[in-house]
């Protein structure tokens, strides 16, 4: 929406709006997530699918550095973006109960069809969990109009009670990103809550097979030399039976 363009973060000693700081630090969560299915849905105005879930990661990279202030519209649909997530889950006939969705706002829901906690109670019966992330800087100094500089609240539209219950409600977790270095801790602490699945190292027992055909091989020779012996011998009996008749 319309106020991730607030420039309260830092990127690189430099100071960036919030969406450029997100699309940092989500890229690097993206890039850990190896052998995870991953979906990207943006949401403003009403909730979008850019992305549904692939193994695809360096797609979902690459869209989610496309998206731009005001995309998805001005406003924040939370409601819709939820219940957008199960859906397509739904859709894709995939476990639920082993899906996460990360939500990601800087502010409230004022748009959309779906109040948020009735979306939340949706995903909490098909077994979704989700973490919550509210992003912005509590404190800002800008110009004042009759000159000078003044403090502000950049984050006084956040929404923390409900983003706080769409965790709770979920089985998942609220974070407080502030800064660029809290939203890395943050995505950095929901990897250690759903590390991605390995591959279980299962042991098989080794039972040495190859002396049945080398065996085979050493029998079969030798059944062979014994046929070429006796049809040697028989033939030398025959010529030696010839030579004797004349």
């Amino acid at each position: 929406s319309g106020s991730m363009d607030q420039k309260d973060f830092e990127l690189g000693n430099r100071r960036v709006d919030r969406l450029t700081a997100t699309k940092a630090v989500a890229s690097d969560f993206i890039s850990r997530r190896e052998g995870d299915r991953i979906g990207l849905i943006l949401f403003g105005e009403r909730a979008y699918l850019q992305v549904p879930l692939t193994l695809d990661r360096e797609t979902v990279k690459i869209l989610l550095l496309e998206a731009f202030i005001g995309l998805a519209g001005e406003k924040t649909a939370i409601g819709d973006a939820i219940t957008l997530a199960v859906k397509r889950i739904h859709d894709q006939q995939v476990d639920a109960s082993e899906q996460v969705l990360v939500l990601l706002t800087d502010g409230a829901n004022t748009a959309g069809e779906i109040n948020p906690i009735k979306a939340a109670e949706l995903a909490q019966q098909v077994g979704v969990r989700i973490y919550t992330i509210g992003i912005g800087a509590e404190q800002l100094e800008v110009s004042s109009l009759i000159g000078g500089r003044r403090n502000i609240n950049p984050s006084a539209d956040l929404d923390e009670a409900t983003l706080t219950a769409i965790a709770e409600l979920t089985g998942g977790r609220y974070f407080r990103a502030k800064d660029t270095a809290g939203l890395q801790d943050i995505y950095r602490l929901v990897d250690e809550l759903e590390p991605v699945d390995e591959p279980e190292a299962g042991f098989r027992p080794i039972k040495s097979l190859y002396y049945w055909p080398l065996g085979g091989a050493f029998a079969l020779a030798a059944f062979l030399a014994i046929v070429s012996m006796l049809q040697s011998l028989t033939l030398r009996r025959q010529i030696g039976a010839e030579a004797d008749a004349r």
